[in-house]
Order: C-alpha cells, then structure tokens, then sequence
C-alpha cells in the first residue's frame, strides 16, 4: 500500500501539504487539494485515522447528545448533522439520553471528558453551568439545538410564536372553542417545550378575545398514541365537543386524526387539527402544521461546530440564531362547522 511520502511526490508537494490537504485543513489552496487527492486517489492512499489524531491532536470525531432517540424530531436533526459532518470527514458518536439521570452524569463528567471529541452538539439539552465550564474547560467547542443556554452558541426555536402561530391559523378560521394537546410533566425540563406551546397557545386566545377553557387542554407523552387517548378524552362528549385541536407535535396530531375517525367524526368537516414538526407522515395524512426543518436545524449546528473548529475561527460570532419556521396549511383545518 502507497504511503504519504509516495503521494506527495506524485503531487509535487511535501508530506506536510498532503497532511493538511487530506484532513480537511483550511490552509490549503482549493488546486493543491485537488492535486492531492487526485494522487491518493491513483495510489490507493487512505489516511490513518490514529496518525492523522496524533498529529493534528484531533480525534475528527463530533459527540451528538440527545434526550430521546425514539422521537422523529430528534432523529431528523441527528440525520441533518450527521449528513453536514461526513461532508466535513468528520465522525459522529451518538449519546442517548433516554435512561435515569446517572447517563447524562456518566456523559458529562466521564466519557465526553476523555479526548474521544473534538466538539459537542447538545440537541434539546439545556446544559447546566458544571456541563458547560467543564468542556469549555477542555477546549471542546461547544453547540446547543434547542434553546438558549449561556456562554454557548445556540440555534433557539421560539416555541411560543410556533404554537402562536398554529392558533392564529385555527382563529383566521373562524374557531373560538379550540382544545389544546400539549405535553406532560416529564417532559417540561429542558427550555419549558410543552409550557411555552401552551403559552402561546393561550396568549393568541387571549389576544383574539377568545376565553382560555381548561377543559379543552388535554396532556399527552408526544407520541401517536398519547395523542390519540388525549382526542378521544376531547372529542368524546358532545356538548363540550371543541371545533378544532392544537397539538403540540404532529405525532399527537396524527393520533387525533385517528381518533377522530373512530368517533366518527370528519376532518375537518366536524373538526379541524393542526400539529407541528412537518413529519415526514404529516403530508400524507393532510395535516396543517408548523415546520420547523429539524434536518436544517442539524446542519446549521454542525457548520456552526466547523467554524468553530476552523483554524482561524472568526473574531465575533453570534451568541443565539433563530431558527425559522413556516406554517403549511393542508386538509386538515377549515372553517368550522355553521
């Protein structure tokens, strides 16, 4: 097998260059890394990982933290940084959350600690100051998805102006008795999710001089299912029936459609429901939601990783970026029933 020093004869260019070159460096003109790759490639080169750590002090490996991986939102985002970071040549090692509270201890203080990352990506993880100085401490660039967390670069979802935004719809259309499915206890620890789509939810009420009923507020566990159970709890008695649901996610829309069918009732005929996410699933079941792109979301934290990576990282990056979201109306919601 050809080593480095044959394709940096081949390329006309010292072992140093092929180095910089094939690792991705930034010091490297567009033509000579063309160059050396084109000769690795004829030779059959691949770069050693254990050479190139050793040399550069990187591992070229990116560590994802999630809270839940059986959730499409978290798994979308996972795809999007994972797909930005093989462009960069970058590994990634996933860290799942979903067990007690002892893993997210043994993450923090033991295996992100050992030099197997070169940086971090939290999704949906509001770190705690002991988390943060600990990497920060490292010289482990660090990158939150989610919401703001202090002394780290973000990429915040305004969670209240999606769920605003999703009630306004169901409002233009002529809806005052609109229920809410939002998420439980458990699940309103990192950036207040189910509590700030509730908020928002309530505040275009309030703003439309509609009255907040809190018996068309239903919880739910973010799933197909919770949503289901929490739709029939809403649509099943008649007299207090609400003309349209807001569900928190697309998942517990997707399971109010459900349930409304089997109440026999017609979407959105007798009701009308909207979600948000845009799930892969939400077009085919017709569902009006909010988009929030958790593939994009993914990227934007592994290119905002890379500049902070870069040799010459820039001199004035921007604390928080907000994340952009776009409301997409299909059959799901119409004016309500006469």
């Amino acid at each position: 097998m050809a080593g480095i020093e044959e394709v940096a004869r081949l390329a006309g260019v010292s072992t140093a260059t092929v180095s910089r070159a094939l690792s991705g460096n930034a010091h490297v003109s567009p033509a000579t890394r063309l160059k050396v790759e084109a000769a690795a490639l004829e030779l059959d080169y691949v770069v050693s990982s254990n050479a190139s750590s050793l040399a550069s002090g990187r591992t070229r490996n990116i560590g994802v933290v999630v809270p839940f991986l059986n959730r499409w939102f978290f798994s979308s985002v996972l795809e999007g940084a994972q797909q930005s970071l093989l462009r960069h040549g970058y590994d990634l090692t996933l860290y799942n959350l979903s067990g007690d509270g002892d893993e997210r201890h043994s993450v923090f203080e033991h295996f992100l600690l050992r030099q197997r990352v070169d940086a971090v990506i939290a999704i949906s993880l509001e770190l705690t100051e002991s988390e943060v100085t600990r990497l920060h401490a490292l010289r482990k660039p660090l990158v939150g998805v989610g919401g703001p967390i202090p002394g780290v670069r973000t990429l915040t979802v305004d969670d209240t102006a999606v769920a605003r935004l999703a009630t306004e719809h169901l409002i233009g259309l002529g809806h005052t008795r609109i229920a809410h499915i939002g998420g439980t206890l458990e699940f309103d620890l990192d950036f207040h999710l189910p509590t700030n789509r509730r908020l928002g939810y309530e505040h275009a009420l309030t703003d439309a001089g509609v009255e907040i009923d809190p018996s068309l507020f239903a919880p739910a566990d973010f799933t197909i299912k919770g949503g289901y159970h929490a739709a029939k709890q809403l649509l099943g008695v008649p007299h207090n029936r609400p003309t349209a649901i807001f569900a928190a996610s697309d998942e517990m829309a997707m399971g109010s459609l459900l349930a409304a069918r089997d109440l026999g009732l017609v979407v959105p005929r007798d009701v009308s429901i909207v979600g948000i996410d845009d799930h892969d699933l939400s077009d085919f079941f017709g569902l009006t939601t909010v988009a929030q792109f958790p593939r994009g979301q993914g990227e934007k934290a592994a290119e905002m990783l890379m500049e902070e990576l870069a040799p010459s990282p820039l001199a004035e990056l921007p604390a928080t970026t907000p994340l952009p979201f776009e409301l997409k109306v299909r059959s799901s919601t119409a004016r309500p029933p006469a």
